[in-house]
C-alpha cells in the first residue's frame, strides 16, 4: 500500500515545480514588455499613423509616376492617339514593356506595400484598442510587411533605371543587404511572436480553474 507521506510529498514537489514555471515565465513577459505603456501607445499611434501615411503617398505615386515614366501623350484634335503601331500607347509605362518581368515584381511588390500601410492607416483609425497585446501584435506585423515590401519595390525599381553594368557590380552589395534585412525582419517578428506567445500563456495561467 502506498504511504500518504509520498504522495503528499510528490503533490508539493509538483506544485513548487508549477510554481518555478510561473516564475519564469512572469519574468520573461516583465522583460518583453514595455515599462510606460500608456506613453509608449500614445507614441506608437503617432508614429505609425506617419510612416502608414507616407508609405501609402509613396507607393501611390510610384504606380501612377513608374520608374522610366510613361510616354507622352499625343494629341490629334482632342483625342489620344493609340495603335498598333504606337506602344507603349500614350500615358502606358515604358519599361512594362520593354522590362516586362522586372516591371510585374516592381507592381506586385509596391502594390503589396500599399495595401498593407493602407490597412494599417484603416485600424489606426477604426477605432480598435491599442493596448490590447493583439492588435498591437497585428499593426506591428504589418508594417513587417509594409517596410519589407517597400525595401524590395526599391530593388526592383532601382533594377530597372540603372545600366546593366553598373547594377551588375552592385549585385554583391544588394545581396548582403537582403541577408541583413532578412536576418533582421527574422529576428523582429520572433520577437513580436514571442510576446505574444508569452501574453496568452500568461493569460491561460492566470485564468482561475473552474
Amino acid at each position: 500500500m502506498e504511504d500518504p507521506s509520498i504522495r503528499v510529498k510528490v503533490s508539493g514537489e509538483q506544485k513548487e515545480e508549477s510554481k518555478g514555471w510561473r516564475k519564469v515565465l512572469k519574468k520573461l513577459g516583465n522583460w518583453l514588455a514595455h515599462k510606460d505603456k500608456d506613453q509608449r501607445l500614445k507614441d506608437m499611434r503617432g508614429n505609425l499613423s506617419l510612416v502608414a501615411t507616407v508609405i501609402a503617398t509613396m507607393t501611390f505615386q510610384s504606380a501612377l509616376n513608374p520608374p522610366g515614366g510613361v510616354r507622352a501623350p499625343k494629341e490629334s484634335e482632342g483625342k489620344v492617339v493609340c495603335s498598333d503601331d504606337i506602344w507603349p500607347c500614350p500615358g502606358e509605362s515604358v519599361l512594362a514593356y520593354t522590362m516586362q518581368k522586372d516591371y510585374t515584381s516592381f507592381l506586385i511588390w509596391n502594390t503589396t506595400c500599399f495595401i498593407s500601410s493602407s490597412a494599417v492607416c484603416l485600424l489606426l483609425v477604426s477605432g480598435f484598442p491599442l493596448n490590447h497585446r493583439f492588435f498591437t501584435w497585428l499593426l506591428s506585423i504589418g508594417m513587417c510587411i509594409t517596410i519589407t515590401s517597400l525595401a524590395l519595390t526599391y530593388m526592383y525599381g532601382a533594377q530597372m533605371v540603372t545600366s546593366e553594368p553598373v547594377w551588375e557590380k552592385s549585385t554583391s552589395m544588394f545581396g548582403i543587404v537582403i541577408k541583413i534585412w532578412t536576418a533582421l525582419l527574422v529576428l523582429v517578428a520572433f520577437v513580436l511572436c514571442l510576446r505574444l506567445f508569452f501574453w496568452i500563456l500568461t493569460k491561460r495561467i492566470a485564468k482561475p480553474k473552474q
